[in-house]
């Protein structure tokens, strides 16, 4: 469990970032206002950057409600990483009451998207009931596809997660959720 708790702290710092920004890393002025200028245009991918900022503190004082706000911009245009981010912070409360079924709905329309994280994220939360039925399929299918689509550390860390899960699995749980991660990716190449 302290492990698991690792990881997740791991994966926190990595998806939003770390408040303690070295100063030399710090945006000008100049780099805060284009991106703000881009964000109030409604470009999602500035706005969802902005959010970052707001969530370290880089180049603008570090603010949570700021963060979560350009964060649900972008995620409310269906941009991804901000879905996945809003998903994190609704699942863990940061800047948010926590809300799991919120959660949820966010990971899911960023793991409809092919983001890996909210897919890993989905799966976790299937296989621990929070805020769905426990389901041990429906869990490993969503952390099969993560591990596939991840890269570097975190292919390494949904994969060991993935083959955890089939532990606790019949063979027939397994197939199912390996058939069902299938039709899943057929039917997400088939909208590319």
């Amino acid at each position: 469990m302290t492990r698991l708790r690792l990881s997740v702290a791991l994966v926190v710092l990595v998806l939003l970032g770390t408040p303690w920004a070295d100063a030399a890393a710090q945006r000008t002025a100049a780099e805060v206002a284009t991106t703000r200028q881009r964000a109030e245009q409604g470009d999602a991918a500035a706005q969802d950057n902005l959010g970052l900022m707001y969530n370290r503190g880089d180049g603008v004082p570090q603010d949570d409600a700021q963060a979560v706000a350009w964060f649900r911009k972008a995620a409310d245009q269906g941009y991804a990483p901000a879905q996945a981010r809003v998903g994190l912070r609704s699942r863990f409360g940061l800047g948010v009451p926590q809300d799991y079924t919120e959660a949820i709905g966010w990971y899911r329309k960023a793991a409809d998207q092919g983001h890996s994280y909210a897919q890993y994220s989905l799966g976790v939360m299937y296989g621990s009931g929070q805020g769905v039925p426990q389901d041990y399929v429906e869990s490993h299918k969503w952390v099969n596809l993560a591990a596939a689509r991840a890269t570097g550390d975190n292919q390494q860390q949904f994969a060991e997660r993935r083959d955890a899960l089939r532990k606790v699995m019949t063979a027939a749980q397994v197939a199912e959720a390996q058939q069902r991660a299938s039709e899943w990716q057929a039917a997400f190449d088939a909208r590319q």
